[in-house]
């Protein structure tokens, strides 16, 4: 991938946990790669079509003089989010914040802190049996991607499946979407299940109706194993309501455990 590298950009701000940093302020030192694709725009030489490298420098400057941090590493996370949001051809950041003159009773250089943050590609599956479904699916929709920290890439059309597991239910109408996000998948199962609950979703009857049902079946190529989060989404295999509308969008994305595409563990499925 291209690179823009800004090296040591000065910026004079308020940031530290004493008092005398907040009201003196002091010289940070920024540098930041930023990892985008300049093909299009060399085949044009339009800036248009590439990033502005004046205007990411203007981007850090705001992000670090409107607002007052007690850490460093806090400074870091919003620049890179601010570059993210901000730039659509940026893909990726490495972010480093120096600061010289940290209050420190020994001799040193600098002390700084560097971070690395991306967009992520998320599988998302969502269901509704009761109520108005196609309205539930669409309010929660637009309220994720109305999100600065998440926005649609693909979204399928709408399957009606029987009912997954043992209880006796309404059809449910189900979908799949594929979204870039800067939230980390613990971060993002809690968005989804504010969207559960802000559609009225009540949790008493495992595989029972629900107003809106919203899972993450793969995050990148992420294997991951939590209390509350197992990545890729357990038993997809055997859920059409889940390798239906997976299978229009992301044919050929790939299972990273079982090392077979979606269309194979569709096709697999019908056959049985």
């Amino acid at each position: 991938m291209d690179r823009i590298i800004i090296e040591d950009l000065k910026v004079y701000a308020y940031h530290g946990i004493y008092e005398s940093e907040k009201d003196k302020g002091q010289n940070f030192y920024v540098n930041a790669v930023l990892y985008t694709d300049f093909r299009d725009s060399t085949k044009k030489d339009d800036i248009e079509l590439s990033v502005d490298y004046a205007e990411v420098c203007k981007v850090i400057k705001e992000t670090m003089t409107v607002k007052t941090y007690d850490l460093i590493e806090t400074v870091a996370e919003r620049v890179a989010e601010a570059l993210l949001i901000s730039f659509s051809r940026v893909e990726a950041v490495d972010i480093e914040i120096r600061k010289p003159q940290a209050p420190v009773p020994m001799e040193f250089e600098s002390i700084s802190v560097k971070i690395s943050r991306r967009w992520s590609e998320a599988y998302i599956s969502y269901g509704s049996n009761l109520g108005d479904m196609e309205e539930n699916i669409e309010k929660a929709l637009f309220k994720l991607c109305d999100r600065t920290d998440c926005k649609m890439v693909q979204n399928s059309t709408l399957y009606k499946t029987k009912p997954y597991g043992n209880v006796v239910q309404d059809d449910f109408l189900n979908g799949a979407c594929l979204i870039k996000t800067l939230l980390d998948p613990e971060d993002l199962l809690d968005v989804l299940h504010e969207l559960e609950n802000d559609a009225g979703r009540v949790r008493d009857v495992h595989w029972g109706p629900r107003t809106l049902d919203m899972d993450i079946v793969f995050y990148d190529d992420l294997i991951f194993d939590s209390d509350d989060l197992i990545i890729p989404h357990v038993d997809i295999e055997n859920r059409e309501f889940v390798l239906a509308p997976m299978a229009e969008i992301a044919p050929h994305k790939r299972h990273p455990i079982f090392r077979k595409t979606i269309q194979e563990m569709y096709n697999e499925l019908k056959n049985r």
